[in-house]
Parts: structure tokens; sequence; C-alpha cells
């Protein structure tokens, strides 16, 4: 007779031959049996969050930094809840989650039970598919199926939700048949013939630009690669959304930087009169097309992505090609190889005139700013924060607001899986946990998450499983001292109405650093800036750095809200000139 194992048991049996290194966790009275069975699995490491939500997010980055999936576990109730912001965040981003919750016992589902909730009602819009586990006997292949579900076509966050009694229940166990084809593969459905139309697109155009997004980092390293070899093919410029950044070389003469409401003047100019728009594992989404109906109106538009309910979602198409972008990419080198060879010197007449117009955008310096030589402006601790870390491999992780968005247009990452950023949910409080998960998946490596004072508190107590597991993150705040994209924001759209967005009562980042065991740094001014982030750089603990930056300095360019690409406020002397009118106020 088969040996029967419990719920529990099947659980780890089940994580183990996923080969799981990592659990984010947070225990409570629903999941204490797959707690119990923990110390019997030594190949996988527990990690406890101090808020589930920190738990989600921590497995957020460990999911993008490595590309393996994250794994979640929570309790009934309030545990799920909690995570429920990072499932939406994983689901918007294209993230790799597995979460399994804890749920009452069967017979008292639908009871009102003590920390009972429809944990699977509730996770329904925000997960890729979710299921309640009702009979030990499905246990199995359902996590099993939770694991494809989750990394196979557009990457995404699943949910397990096994009853109490249901982890103590006994059944047999298998080990699951391994399909071939996984990891996106069998979710190429375009033919030669639209690559050939590609082709064709790409020999007529005189004002071309590829569009690549967070879709060529979740293909894998050999995507990147590739999306490089179709560059240097073709000569083509290229942009990129805020989660493709590193997919292609940020200091690189043909990358225009990222596009969209903060984006370069170069990369939105070049995408609002462009020719032919090549999408690479994008979306079409609001901060990137501006006023929908004026986006790009001239340009032959081709949109490569692995999901086909994201092609023609915002923006209509010419050619749309349904495929892992890895596989696309390569079909479309091969074949222009095979029928023009040496076609970026040849086609390079052709494009000449497109070029010297980007150069003319590109001379506005969209992204300069006047310096000081008495306050830290932001941009410029981030410059100085980039090339102090650049030749180290850095990871970089981000909260939500001005910061985040300095940071994607200030730092230049050359590598795929070094950016962790909150897109799509834009949520406050991702990076320090985030950064928890990066440093797990990257033990050796450094981890900065550049922070806002705001964003960082919603989920500071994190501090405490950085300090616990000896992790050496990083935490370094752009302190405005302001929620500062909401103040930007009451200024240019709300008539300077600065509603509760000043922090007040922050508390000294310094001395809580060393209130949870870790290392404290402050820096006030310019001039000792260097060697405060050397001195953070080559602290082997924790660390808290204060970074005094100017209050009130907003983040340009801006593209202003109900406006085209192709007008942006470029600074502080555009802003009365483009003044965002009234019906432009209800679009951002």
């Amino acid at each position: 007779m088969s040996k029967l194992y419990t719920g529990a048991e099947i659980v780890f049996k089940c994580l183990e031959d996923q080969s799981v290194e990592f659990i984010f966790g947070y225990p409570g009275g629903a999941v204490l049996p797959i707690y119990d069975e923990l110390k019997n699995h030594k190949s996988i490491k527990h990690i406890l969050a101090r808020h589930e939500q920190g738990a989600g997010h921590a497995a957020e980055g460990y999911a993008r930094s490595s590309g393996k999936p994250g794994i979640v576990l929570v309790t009934s109730g309030p545990g799920a809840t909690n995570v429920v912001t990072a499932l939406t965040d994983a689901y918007m981003d294209s993230v790799p989650l597995v979460c399994i919750s804890g749920q009452v016992p069967t017979h008292l589902i639908g009871t009102d039970a003590f920390q009972e909730c429809d944990t699977t009602g509730i996770t329904r819009p925000c997960t890729k598919h979710n299921w309640l586990v009702k009979d030990v006997k499905d246990l199995a292949k359902t996590i099993h199926k939770a694991f494809e579900v989750a990394t196979t076509g557009r990457p995404g966050p699943v949910l397990v939700d096994i009853p109490k009694d249901i982890q103590f229940n006994k059944y047999t166990y298998s080990k699951p048949k391994k399909e071939k084809k996984l990891n996106g593969k069998t979710h190429n459905f375009y033919s030669q013939k639209e690559i050939d139309e590609l082709i064709k697109l790409i020999t007529k155009a005189k004002k071309p630009i590829i569009y690549s997004g967070g879709g060529v980092i979740n293909s894998g390293v050999e995507a990147s690669q590739l999306l490089r070899e179709l560059v240097d093919a073709t000569g083509f410029p290229i942009t990129s959304t805020l989660q493709g950044l590193g997919a292609y070389p940020g200091d690189d003469n043909q990358f225009l930087g990222m596009l969209g409401m903060h984006g370069t003047y170069e990369a939105n100019n070049a995408m609002h009169d462009c020719d032919l728009m090549i999408n690479v594992g994008a979306r079409f989404d609001d901060r990137i097309t501006g006023k929908i109906d004026e986006f790009s109106p001239k340009s032959k538009k081709v949109h490569i992505d692995i999901d086909p309910s994201s092609i023609n979602k915002n923006v209509k198409v010419d050619l749309a090609i349904v495929g892992d972008v890895s596989s696309v990419l390569k079909n479309t080198i091969k074949t222009l190889k095979k029928q023009k060879p040496n076609f970026s010197k040849s086609n390079k007449s052709n494009i000449s005139k497109w070029w010297e117009q980007i150069q003319k955008w590109r001379s506005v310096n969209s992204l300069g700013y006047i310096n000081s030589e008495e306050s830290i402006k932001p941009q410029y601790a981030v410059q100085r924060l980039y090339e102090l870390t650049k030749n180290k491999d850095t990871f970089i992780t981000t909260e939500v607001g001005q910061h985040q968005m300095w940071a994607a247009q200030h730092y230049k990452f050359d590598k795929p899986n070094r950016w962790m950023t909150s897109g799509g949910l834009g949520t406050m409080g991702y990076g320090l946990p985030a950064a928890i998960g990066v440093q797990i998946a990257n033990p050796n490596k450094l981890v900065i998450d550049i922070a806002g004072e705001a964003s960082v508190l919603m989920t500071m107590q994190e501090m405490s499983t950085a300090v616990q597991y000896s992790l050496p993150i990083k935490i370094f705040i752009l302190n405005n001292e302001y929620m500062g994209m909401v103040r930007q924001w009451q200024e240019l759209l709300h008539d300077k109405n600065y509603s509760e967005s000043y922090t007040a009562a922050l508390p000294d980042f310094v001395k809580l650093a060393e209130a949870y065991g870790c290392v404290g740094i402050r820096a006030k001014t310019p001039e000792e800036l260097d060697d405060k982030i050397i001195e953070m750089i080559n602290t082997d603990r924790p660390v808290i750095f204060d970074c005094l930056v100017d209050k009130v300095e907003n983040c340009f360019p801006m593209i202003p809200s109900g406006k085209p690409h192709n007008q942006m406020i470029l600074g502080p002397k555009d802003q009365e000139e483009n003044k965002i009118t009234g019906k432009g106020k209800s679009l951002v």
C-alpha cells in the first residue's frame, strides 16, 4: 500500500518537487499544521515577514530578480486580505507568485467562523486563477497546477486556499508528470507569414521605433540579448516602459530613455512622429499613451505579446504577433538576416534624417535640472548613487512617487532583472520588502531601495526582517518631507492646495535605524553626499540612509494629463504656459 501523507506534508512534497528554496510568510491558526511540518524540510527556508503585504512584496522582489516564482504562505481572514495588495501588484506587473492561504475547516465555511473570509472570492479579480481545495485527494494536483499557471504564458499570481481539516487529512502522493513545453513556449500562436509581414514593415520604415516593455524581461535573459541583436541588426532607435528598463543597455546611443508621462522628450516625440512602432512585450497603458486618440497618429503599429488579451485592448494595431518574446525575436532576426543581409548598413541612409531629428530632440536635454551647492537635488542624489554603484552589479528597488521616476530617469540599467518597481498598481511601500526578496535571491549583491520618506513608512516594519536574517539591504530615502508626487499634482492640477500632503511628525530615520538594530546615515549637503554613499555601500549591515533633498523640486519632463506625447512640460518655466485644464485634471 502506498504511503499516506497529511495535507501539510503534501504541501511540502509539492514545494520540494517544484524546487522551492524560500517561502515568505506569517503564521496563524489556519496554517499551523503547515508550520508544524516546516521543521521536517530543511531544504526550504521560511522568511518571517512582519506583515502579509510585506511577505507578498518580498516574494515579488525574489521572483523579479531571480526569474523563479515567489512563494507566499498566509493564514485565513486578515492574513489573506493583507496579501491582496501584493497579489494585485503582481497581477498588474505580471509577476509569478504562488500564494498558499489557510482557511477555516470545511464544515465551518459559510458560518462566519473566527478569521473566516471568502478568500477565493476576494482574490478572484487579482489572480490568474485561484482554488479552494475541498478534498485532500485534489491537493497535490492543485498545487502543481498553480505553479504551471503562475509561470506559463503571461506570468502572474495564483492562490490555493486550503482548509485546516484538509491539512490534517491523509492521502497518497506521487510526483507530477513533467510537461515538455513549459515557460511560455506553448503560447506561440504566430506564423512565419506574420514574421514576413513584420520584415516588410521594417524594410519600408523611414521613422521607426522599437518600444520595449516588461514582457522582454519576463521572457528570460535570452530575450533581452535577442532584443539587443534586433536593435543592432536594424539600426532602429529603442525606448522602454518603466518595467522594461534593463532589457536594453541604458547608456547605449540607440536608447532614447524611458517614455511615458515622465519619459524623455526624445522618446515621447519619436513615439508620436514615428511611421513604424514595434511594441515588444509592453502594454499600451494610459501613462504611456497620453491622450489616446492622438497617440502616434501616423504610425503602423506592431504588437508582440504572449497575452492575446493585451492586444487591441486600448490601441488598435496593424499587426498582432502572439507569442513568447524570445521566440518571436529569434525568428525575426533569423528572417531579417536571411532576407536582408547587412540591413543596418544598407538602411542607414533610409533612416538618417530620422536620427538627425532624434538628435535635435536630444539636444533639448529634457532630464536636465538646475543643480545647487546648498541643497541636495534629488536628481543629483540618484546620479551620484548611480556613478558610485554602476560597477557593482547593483539591484535597485523603489517605492512609488517622485523618487521612483527620478530613479527611472537617472539610474541607467544595462542588465535585465536589476530593476524592481511597482508600475501598474503603483504600490507605496513596495520597495523595502521587495529589496528583502531581492537580497535573498542574490545574497552577495548590492541591493538598494531608492525610497521616499512617505512611501517607505508604509512597510518600515520589514526592517526587522532584514535585521533578523542579516540582509544588508540599503534604504536610500530621498527625504523631501512631502508626499512628493501628491504635492506636485496639487501644485500643477489643484491650484497649489497642498491638502494633507505634508508629512508632519516624521521620525528621525537615523534613530529609527538604530532602534531596529541597523545602521543610520544622514546627508544634508551635496558636499558630503559622495562620502556618505560610499559609507553606505561599504557597510555590511542593513542601512537606512536619510538623504535630505530639496523640498519642492518637481519631476520633469511631464506629459500634462489630457495631452498627446508631443506636448510636454519640460520644466518650471513651462508650467504656466502649459497649464493643465479642468478636463486634464480628471484624467490623472
